[in-house]
């Protein structure tokens, strides 16, 4: 069951690029990344399908349903913007407890177990918070009413590392639990730690859609070689090179492809040394982002 439909959405600011043609599925159950550098579309892509601004064109639903035509949706939802203001003169406690009070069931012990867990002071006012501190409210504020659908936009800014672990650990449990999540960050590493699927968008536009194992899997490799004579780009000149790089007698390079044909090249050559290992998934997704688009 499709739980985020997004059909053709494109959003357009008179001249300025919001969206194009966007089209993603995500299914119950799923973490799903998006990702891409800042600027790339991600926050339009989910204010436009949240129905927090109008599309140009085609649709976007949730649960089957517009937040356009059915705004009673996002009570079923949490969302996190990727940032966060609040009326400075409320208490944190205050503030849950008004978002509490949007929903059908009290939420109190479940914002001092979230609390708990983020480290965050209830009792504090909100002018009184860090931006990490108040990007904490935002993950409490999102997560009390223990929604089916949780949106978080470029959840981690501000907060500081053992933070995020302990906040990848509570979205893994909300996952757990039965909640999809739809995840968006330009830090492909955040990405990797708890996606199944992933889509990057570039200048508005989805250039690939990949399963997380697709993007590890032994088809890519960082070769590193040292010769004991001069190195020619020619000499690698063959599909699935890329990111090539020369220097004096050395080259670096990322393959992807049947490891046989690369090896058959690099045996030609007289070598002082070699090295061939995994390329981070940072390495491939800037393959993605040179090539696609």
């Amino acid at each position: 069951m499709s739980i985020i439909e997004i059909k053709n959405l494109t959003k357009s600011y008179g001249n300025a690029r919001g969206i194009v043609d966007v089209n993603l599925n995500v299914e119950q159950g799923e973490i799903f990344g998006f990702i891409g550098p800042n600027g790339a579309g991600k926050s339009t892509a989910i204010r436009t399908l949240l129905g927090l601004i109008y599309p140009t064109s085609g649709s976007a639903a949730i649960f089957g349903k517009s937040c356009i035509e059915h705004p009673e949706v996002r009570k079923e939802l949490g969302y996190l913007p990727s940032e966060v203001f609040y009326y400075d003169g409320m208490r944190v406690m205050d503030l849950l407890k008004y978002s509490d009070s949007f929903y059908k069931k009290d939420c109190t012990n479940r914002i001092k177990e979230l609390a708990e867990i983020m480290d965050l002071d209830l009792k504090k006012k909100i002018d009184d918070l860090s931006f990490g501190n108040k990007k904490k409210v935002g993950i409490v504020q999102g997560l009390l009413h223990e929604p089916k659908l949780i949106i978080l936009d470029e959840p981690t800014s501000g907060l500081d590392p053992l933070m995020q672990q302990k906040f990848f650990e509570l979205i893994a449990l909300e996952n757990k639990k039965g909640a999809t999540v739809f995840f968006s960050s330009h830090i492909l590493g955040e990405v990797q730690k708890m996606c199944s699927r992933v889509a990057f968008i570039k200048e508005g536009k989805i250039i690939k859609l990949e399963k997380m194992s697709t993007l590890q899997e032994n088809s890519y490799k960082r070769i590193r070689i040292e010769a004991k004579s001069g190195i020619t780009k020619e000499t690698f000149n063959l599909g699935g090179v890329s990111d090539f790089e020369i220097k004096g007698d050395s080259a670096n390079f990322i393959f992807k492809g049947n490891i046989n044909s690369i090896l058959k090249k690099i045996a030609e050559i007289d070598l002082r040394n070699i090295s061939i290992e995994e390329p981070d998934l940072e390495e491939i997704f800037m393959h993605y982002y040179a090539k696609e688009g």
